[in-house]
């Protein structure tokens, strides 16, 4: 009998352990790596952490652009006024990456440019629709929407992406399409319907940053950037920069990956052999963001609305004339606006 009671009490102290064991176990994790800060959304799903998140002046300045060499730099810069999606242009699509898929992003994208683009457009449905655009241009702008948590959204588009990215879509405050040069070379024309992405939208999970582009920002500091969400100083606008690969293989408008038709050039602006220059497609985004608002940036559930996985697309829909003019203005080193 004694020895039944010995056992019956080992057996319950072992029951106990396991269960406190498990206990500890979660709330380590929940306050670990992978917990969302205070303050910062934890009721959108897993992330945005702590880590996260920098004090803008403690960026230090760099890196610079690559500086134009010899004579052969096409140095010029082309502007296209796309306004800022006041139309409202949002979908869970993605055309470039899941084509004919619909809410195959699993999180909201905003538009500029062509205004009935979803995962159903065809290169016939592109060419005729409207733009918001100046001057004509029908191609493709789009990235992932960025919200603040703090607030439930109540708009169309911003419970329908689910997979955790919920609360109000921050609205840009402005949106700035640049079309720049090489530093080395001068550049060809883009191949129309060319398919472009930049950026990695699972780069949480791979553990790596060799796609990860994007970079963050404050306005008054133009000269610095960071891979983490800014805290910006009072009075300064959070931004966005998203700079698109330019070096094309001369064959394909698009690959299987969507990285092996258009690759990025080198640090100082050489492209891969057997690639020829493109324009360079440059996006910029600001937002308007009270100082201590919690922001999340959509993203699939298990990237935990990391800024890493910041990305964006492009569809070049630009007639051949209009593409022309772009090269012939970056290779004669002009400023040029449409």
């Amino acid at each position: 009998m004694g020895n039944e009671r010995r056992l019956l009490t080992l057996l319950i102290c072992l029951v106990l352990g396991a269960g406190l064991t498990a206990a500890v176990l979660g709330a380590a994790r929940a306050g670990g790596p992978g917990a969302p800060a205070a303050g910062t959304g934890a009721g959108t799903g897993a992330g945005p952490v702590a880590a996260d998140f920098v004090d803008f002046r403690e960026v230090p300045p760099g890196p610079a652009e690559p500086a134009a060499a010899g004579p052969e730099a096409s140095t010029g810069r082309v502007s296209v006024d796309c306004g800022r999606n006041a139309e409202g242009h949002y979908n869970e699509d993605n055309l470039v990456v899941s084509p004919g898929l619909r809410s195959g992003a699993h999180h909201t994208h905003g538009y500029v440019g062509n205004l009935s683009t979803d995962a159903f457009s065809t290169e016939a449905s592109l060419d005729t629709a409207a733009t918001s655009c100046a001057g004509g241009d029908r191609s493709t702008y789009y990235w992932p929407v960025l919200r603040r948590t703090d607030r439930p959204g109540d708009r169309p588009h911003e419970g329908s992406a689910g997979h955790g990215n919920a609360g109000t879509i921050l609205p840009e405050a402005a949106v700035t399409v640049e079309f720049l040069g090489s530093p080395v070379s001068k550049v060809v024309a883009m191949p129309r319907f060319l398919h472009a992405m930049t950026g990695d939208a699972v780069a949480l999970t791979t553990g790596s940053d060799e796609d990860v582009r994007a970079r963050w920002g404050c306005s008054g500091s133009p000269d610095r950037s960071a891979t983490r969400y800014p805290r910006c100083p009072q009075g300064e606008r959070l931004t966005r920069t998203l700079t698109f690969p330019s070096c094309w293989n001369g064959l394909d408008t698009a690959s299987p990956g969507h990285r092996a038709h258009l690759r990025f050039p080198a640090a100082n602006g050489v492209c891969p052999r057997d690639t020829f220059p493109v324009p360079r497609l440059r996006i910029s985004l600001a937002y308007e963001v009270p100082a201590g608002v919690p922001i999340a940036l959509d993203s699939f559930p298990e990237q935990r609305h990391s800024p890493r996985t910041d990305h964006a697309m492009f569809v070049n829909v630009m007639t051949g004339p209009r593409m022309d003019a772009i090269v012939d203005c970056l290779n004669q080193g002009r400023d040029c606006r449409t």
